[in-house]
């Protein structure tokens, strides 16, 4: 019900295997108000979405190249079309509805469906001997169509004339009912809906991961060859300089790079350490959340053939994961010595969740009065803020709870009184730089996954392979947390010691770029381009990449923290 997938019965009347020819359903007249509207549906790309035995309909087209007929597995079909000449308005008034089913017993008279398909086809319609019926006449039901033939089913190329729109025209909808045999066994319907026929070869994720992967190995090598490299010469050379300094105590030892900011490195961040603390719990919930919707998605539990159980799973796992939000974010908070504890735990508990639920309910009131069938019913939505307020909130005050009992985040130099004042960078080596190229590779390692799964999302086509989607997840970690060792050693040998910010936003910005992505994707997209589709579709990716700043964000931090505290933790200090 969230995502508006609110199922209703229909006029049709389908009995198993009875053929069914140019069945009446309705008929209505257009007053000017209906015609208008029905126009302004058809320009703007209104879709039917229908099911039977859960199965989504697939729709049967003609395609633009060939003129042959194909299936589209995904989006429903639509209410109508323009004509490309006259731009004139013609609506989808008969269906030939195809239902494959296949019986796996021969001796058995047991059925089951196993496809489902609609062939929509725009005809005027008129009665034998020009009768003209209100739609209400019992009489009219019975009375032979001149535009049907009897026990023959609808073909497109038979129709002589299409049902136009326009105010007080009669629309008659009719409907043909076919039945297929098939040898698809039931538990495998599904699986042609989730390749799209195979569209899409899996060789196309494969080349893609195959990319990703050989992106890790390269900066893993950079990581090996620059970074360690360097620092067991650093090491050893400090060390060796700590040494001659105990000997020679009247001389002083001139030290340069990272060892000079040993007494700055761990200094909480200038601006907003509670909010940096916040950051990394939401991210690190977030992180949690979406790695485990995925591995249940990959080993089946989450399915698109069960309507709504990703929504749904992805729900549960956030606000069963609050308690891992309330936990890192109060051992960071108890590292910087904050006070506000309290505070910081309000925060964590509701500054994310509270604008992705305030952006929800605002775009369900808007669909509401639009009368969109995407609007949410009221009750659902009271269940979800039950859902974060009794459960969410809660385990977020439980994880700060066990994590201001732990002991604070030990780090192994002294912080000094006074900071230490920044050298000017040079231009390749300043921090904005430094964000901007960061967010670079991990989002080349996922760019080719992130087309199917917008595809998916903003297209209505379903999306399958996770096992894919869990590997691309794995590289985008890892290549946040290399990029981000590699630019945080930089600025330390730089001398700059306010790294704290730089490793979220660094990696973060890969949010950036992909937000950027999806404003030259939306071009593509086919749907109407009204007002409500910008806010919709800018307003809902700009929370997706906000999450995925978070979770990016919380890598850098992470790794690099580990970092720090790894190469300050070898050399001696006084």
């Amino acid at each position: 019900f969230l995502t508006g997938n609110k199922i209703q019965s229909s006029v049709y009347n389908i009995n198993m295997l009875t053929e069914s020819y140019c069945e009446k359903a309705c008929q209505v007249e257009l007053s000017a108000a209906d015609a208008a509207r029905l126009r302004l549906h058809i320009k703007y790309g209104y879709h039917n979405n229908w099911i039977i035995d859960n199965l989504p309909s697939a729709a049967v087209g003609l395609n633009a190249v060939t003129k042959k007929k194909q299936k589209h597995y995904a989006g429903g079909f639509p209410i109508g079309f323009l004509a490309a000449d006259t731009m004139k308005p013609y609506i989808f008034n008969h269906v030939n509805i195809i239902i494959d089913y296949h019986q796996a017993d021969p001796e058995v008279d047991t059925y089951r469906v196993v496809g489902f398909a609609v062939e929509p086809i725009s005809i005027d319609h008129k009665f034998q001997g020009g009768y003209d019926w209100d739609g209400i006449a019992t009489e009219g039901w019975s009375k032979k169509l001149e535009t049907c033939q009897t026990g023959v089913h609808m073909e497109r190329d038979r129709v002589k004339s299409s049902m136009m729109i326009e105010p007080k025209a009669k629309i008659m909808y009719t409907y043909d009912v076919q039945w297929k045999q098939s040898d698809v066994a039931w538990t495998s319907r599904w699986d042609i809906y989730l390749t799209e026929d195979h569209l899409v070869p899996a060789q196309v994720h494969w080349y893609s991961i195959t990319n990703s992967i050989l992106v890790v190995l390269f900066l893993s090598l950079l990581v090996v060859s620059m970074l360690v490299r360097n620092l067991r010469r650093d090491i050893a050379a400090y060390n060796a300089l700590s040494a001659l300094a105990d000997e020679e105590k009247d001389e002083d030892v001139d030290e340069s790079g990272w060892k000079l900011v040993h007494a700055d490195v761990f200094r909480p961040p200038d601006n907003y350490p509670m909010m940096y603390c916040v950051c990394c719990g939401a991210g690190a919930q977030l992180s949690i959340t979406i790695l485990l919707a995925i591995c249940f998605s990959a080993i089946g539990f989450l399915s698109p053939a069960r309507r709504g159980s990703l929504m749904n799973g992805i729900l549960s796992f956030y606000v069963l994961t609050g308690i891992v939000a309330g936990y890192v974010s109060s051992r960071l908070y108890k590292s910087f010595k904050g006070r506000l504890w309290q505070v910081c735990t309000v925060a964590t508990a509701i500054l994310f969740p509270g604008v992705a639920f305030f952006l929800f309910v605002f775009f369900n009131i808007v669909l509401f009065f639009l009368h969109s069938s995407a609007s949410a019913p009221f009750l659902d939505i009271i269940i979800v803020a039950a859902m974060w307020c009794c459960v969410s909130i809660p385990l977020v005050f439980v994880g700060a709870y066990f994590g201001y009992k732990q002991e604070s985040i030990e780090f192994p130099t002294v912080t000094s009184t006074i900071a230490r004042a920044i050298p000017p960078p040079q231009p390749l080596l300043h921090p904005l730089v430094g964000c901007l190229v960061a967010g670079v590779v991990p989002f080349a390692a996922a760019y080719v996954e992130l087309f199917f799964i917008m595809t998916s999302l903003w297209m209505d086509q379903y999306y399958y392979v996770f096992g894919f989607t869990l590997i691309v997840f794995l590289i985008l970690v890892i290549t946040c947390a290399e990029v981000t060792l590699l630019l945080v050693y930089n600025q330390l040998c730089a001398e700059n010691h306010r790294w704290w910010w730089f490793s979220f936003f660094a990696p973060g910005s890969t949010a950036l770029y992909t937000f950027i992505y999806s404003m030259f994707w939306f071009r593509s997209l086919e749907a109407s381009k009204m007002l409500m589709t910008y806010l919709l579709y800018f307003g809902y990716m700009g929370l997706i990449c906000s999450a995925m700043l978070l979770v990016t964000g919380t890598v850098g931090t992470l790794t690099s923290l580990w970092f720090v505290r790894k190469i300050f933790g070898t050399i001696k200090v006084d």
